[in-house]
Formats: structure tokens, sequence, C-alpha cells
């Protein structure tokens, strides 16, 4: 008797994924590391823990370091200020949030772990107008003006979601590339929720029987495929479904979509010789 083994789908890396995150500009939390090192770090004796704070403004760069902007009277500055050599122990969190509204929003969380150093004036305006550059942002003429910019020289990342728990190191993270649908697949989730519902309703021939009972709403996209999140009075269950083939263009991700839906004209396309 023989035993056959299931093939997950195709799926993007956890290097890929983690670049994806950082492209979509995702809520941010910064905190020190931890107690132990945040006591090594600083000059003289602590005086209470350093709570974890939002920054103004955030961007991850290709390195996997980042630029973030955080108020002047933040804790965090005054540590990082009077930490020895300058440099603080910290972790920064980046939430990958669903576009849909679903009873469970969080996809995947990346942790970058590193230092942070408080650039001096003039380099910190220099650094604002780069970043305007790439990422306008009203929040960058702050910069002197009640904020300060501090840039996170990064040791290490770490990926988490529903695909498990990934470390990556950033010359792993540098090399990769974000998914080349990320920019607009939250767009593109947003109107296929709210203005597709009979698309919806026809990906729900793949879902399993035994789940077709609960609310089936889209949760990711990318260029293997298109992950559904059942919402059912047993919880959540998340189904992907995968693509014939890995799309590269918007065109390309129509076609796969068109079949994933079981449109006719692309399945006659596909039938025919050449096709």
């Amino acid at each position: 008797m023989t035993s056959t083994v299931r093939r997950r789908p195709p799926a993007p890396s956890p290097e890929t994924k983690a670049k994806s995150i950082a492209a979509h500009r995702a809520p941010a939390r910064l905190a020190p590391a931890s107690a132990s090192e945040l006591t090594g770090a600083i000059t003289g004796e602590a005086t209470g823990s350093v709570d974890a704070t939002t920054p103004r403004f955030c961007h991850v760069h290709d390195t996997g370091g980042a630029s973030v902007l955080l108020d002047e009277n933040d804790p965090l500055v005054v540590t990082t200020a009077t930490a020895r050599g300058g440099d603080l122990p910290v972790l920064l969190e980046l939430t990958d949030v669903a576009p849909v509204g679903l009873r469970e929003r969080t996809r995947g969380l990346l942790w970058i772990t590193g230092w942070l150093r408080l650039l001096p004036s003039k380099a910190a305006r220099h650094r604002a107008i780069m970043l305007a550059e790439e990422r306008p942002a009203a929040e960058l003429l702050d910069v002197g003006h009640g904020a300060r910019m501090a840039c996170l020289h990064p040791s290490s990342l770490v990926l988490a979601d529903s695909d498990g728990t990934h470390p990556l190191l950033p010359h792993q993270f540098a090399k990769a590339k974000p998914d080349p649908f990320c920019e607009f697949e939250r767009y593109w989730l947003r109107h296929l929720e709210g203005t597709h519902p009979d698309v919806v309703s026809a990906l729900a021939r793949h879902v399993p029987a035994e789940l077709r009972h609960g609310r089936i709403r889209p949760l990711s996209l990318d260029q293997y495929g298109l992950r559904l999140r059942v919402e059912a009075d047993t919880g959540d269950h998340d189904v992907r479904l995968a693509f014939r083939n890995p799309a590269a263009t918007p065109q390309q991700l129509s076609d796969e979509m068109r079949r994933l839906v079981g449109c006719p004209f692309i399945a006659a396309h596909s039938a025919a010789p050449g096709g």
C-alpha cells in the first residue's frame, strides 16, 4: 500500500515576505531589546523601565536598518542619549495588518533587533531630505522642531506568521525583493471584498467542504496565489489557493485569478493548441 505525500502550495520565501511587510510600511513599535541589555548599555544607574513607543515616522531600508522619527522628549530618546557609546539595543516590531476588516487582522510580525543611535542635527536634516525623496511625509518636516531622527543598525530579523517563525540575517533580507504585487495588494483585496462578492463566492469551491459554512474573506495575495480566511463558529481557518504558474505582471495575475474563479474563456484558451 502506498502513501501519498501532500505537497504544500508554493508560497513566497520568508525573506520575500519580510521584505513585503517592510514595503507595506506596516505599523511600527519600538522598544528596548531587553531589560538586561538596557541596563548594560546605560551609563550609570537605570531609573525604571522604558516602554515601547510608536514612532512618528518609520522607514525600513533595503539593508534591514531603519530610520525612525521620535518625539524629542520620548523616553527612548532620553535613554539613547545617555547610553554608553550612544547606542541602545532595541527591538523594532512591524505588524502586517490585513486590509480587510477581519476578526483577527494581524497576518504576521517582523521583528528587527539592533542598535539605535540618534543622529546629529545636520545629519538628521540630510536624512530627512533623502527620505522625503523616496517617501514624502509631512512628519519629516518636524526634524529639529520637536522630533529627533534616529537610525537603527540591524543585527538580526525574525519573521513570524501562520507558516511559523523564521530567523533572518541582514544580508538575507538585503538580497530579497518584495512580492511584485505587494504595493497594490491592499487596494485589490479591499476592491475584491467590497465590489466583487460573486468572485469570492466562486473561489469558495476550492475551500474544503467542511469549512464552506463559514464566512469566506480575502486574506492576502502574492505572485504564487491567494489566501482566503474562513471565519467560522469553530474559529478562523486559512486556505491557500495556488496559481498554476507564478504571476509576474498584472495580466498574468488576471489570467491566474480567472482560472481560479473558473472563467470559461481562460479554460478554453488553455485547452487550445499553444494555449
